[in-house]
């Protein structure tokens, strides 16, 4: 067994790795709104259901970024990893103390699901949910939102590698992003 060391589960076939710092962003100015910390998250199951895997990824607003990625060591749906993932995303930005967050994923069902909006959970996800939505909320100011896949490039390419696949190719201009709803 490879005690994970983000999420604290202990689970077999485990790759965390760190990146090196990105270039610099502006810092922000005093008296000024505080810059967000940014994190992506991203889980799959392949094939759903099946080993699952995550891949997450932390910017500070310095610059400073922080990448990891993790094969689960069992089964289970593409919405369990996605949700897997989140929390080992929230738990690396309390790792390194980050303020306010602005996290985005490619599930809709994760951001619905932890955001509220959602009538009904799963039920065999509700506890992950309820524990997503107090990590959350031990977080302070953290806003959770969807953004395209082609958006989310970084923490799939993450996901991908604990897996042992190479990244997806570039996506094509126009192609796979969610249409508005009428």
């Amino acid at each position: 067994m490879n005690p994970n060391p983000v999420s604290g589960l202990a689970e077999e076939g485990g790759t965390v790795s760190a990146s090196r710092p990105t270039t610099s962003l502006a810092p922000s100015r005093p008296g000024s709104e505080p810059s967000p910390w940014r994190l992506w998250f991203d889980g799959s199951a392949h094939p759903n259901p099946g080993p699952m895997a995550w891949g997450v990824r932390l910017e500070a607003p310095d610059g400073r970024s922080w990448e990891r990625c993790h094969k689960i060591g069992r089964s289970g749906c593409n919405n369990e990893a996605e949700l897997l993932a989140l929390e080992a995303a929230l738990l690396l930005a309390r790792e390194q103390g980050a303020g306010l967050l602005d996290i985005r994923g490619d599930s809709d069902f994760v951001v619905t699901q932890v955001n509220g909006g959602a009538p009904e959970t799963v039920s065999r996800l509700a506890p992950l949910v309820e524990r997503l939505r107090g990590l959350m909320g031990d977080q302070g100011q953290a806003a959770l939102a969807w953004v395209p896949r082609h958006r989310n490039r970084e923490a799939d390419r993450l996901c991908r590698q604990a897996f042992g696949l190479p990244p997806k190719p570039a996506p094509i201009p126009g192609h796979g992003a969610r249409r508005p709803k009428a």
